[in-house]
């Protein structure tokens, strides 16, 4: 089976505009991105719809694709991406790699690759059993459940499951909890069926992305990673991540 990475990377944003191309250490951060992603994956592209992003990208020796500016997620620039690249390249799965998580882990990408050792499987994503208490409680936290199979039953920003009879508190020592970890990895035609979805109840709920996918029928594999990555949202975060920096 082939694999291809993309990285759905945007100039704008409202909390850190310009994020890609800020620098961390001697590198801007979609570098970073890309470096770890091109570890464990021959094929590495950006998915942009900014020159100033591309031209970086391609001083660097990546490789860019430029995506429509309209696009209302990351999923959907990956899929416009991912059809160009196609007219060229042959490949199976494709692999949504967040453009501003710079230490994202070659382990973390394995473990999506493998599940797609089943042919049954549509989609996968990455899952962290939950360690610190406070977790369990945070809405910019997405928990999730699964099933025997380790397929996602639900997502929600809410604790799941809800622990009878105990405290908030003991919740952690009484049941395994999962945060997500939003990295995706598509089937190529489930991604592009995924793009014709509208949005449904639950993600209008949640604001949940996913939660169309499992609302229309789509079944989502999880592979767990004992790693947490360290997405870069605000300046604030830029100014954690330089610790992790050698």
């Amino acid at each position: 089976m082939q694999f291809i990475g993309i990285i759905p990377a945007r100039f704008q944003s409202t909390r850190f505009p310009g994020k890609p191309l800020v620098m961390l250490g001697e590198k801007p951060i979609i570098q970073w991105v890309y470096e770890n992603a091109k570890k464990v994956l021959d094929e590495v592209y950006v998915a942009t719809d900014d020159e100033r992003i591309y031209r970086a990208v391609e001083a660097f020796g990546g490789k860019a694709v430029y995506t429509s500016p309209n696009h209302q997620s990351g999923t959907d620039r990956c899929a416009e991406a991912a059809q160009k690249v196609a007219e060229r390249l042959k490949f199976d799965v494709v692999i949504n790699i967040q453009g501003d998580e710079p230490f994202i882990r070659p382990e973390q990408v394995e473990g999506l690759k493998a599940c797609f050792d089943s042919p049954e499987t549509e989609i996968a994503t990455l899952i962290k059993p939950i360690t610190n208490p406070e977790e369990i409680t945070n809405i910019n936290r997405p928990k999730v459940v699964i099933n025997k199979n380790s397929e996602a039953m639900y997502f929600s920003r809410s604790p799941i499951p809800f622990v009878r009879d105990f405290t908030p508190e003991e919740w952690i020592s009484r049941n395994t909890f999962f945060s997500h970890i939003g990295m995706y990895a598509y089937r190529f035609d489930i991604l592009l069926e995924l793009t014709k979805l509208p949005i449904g109840v639950l993600e209008k709920a949640e604001s949940l992305e996913q939660l169309r996918w499992l609302e229309n029928g789509y079944r989502i594999k999880t592979a767990q990673t004992s790693f947490e990555n360290i997405g870069i949202d605000t300046p604030e975060d830029l100014e954690n991540a330089k610790k992790f920096v050698l």
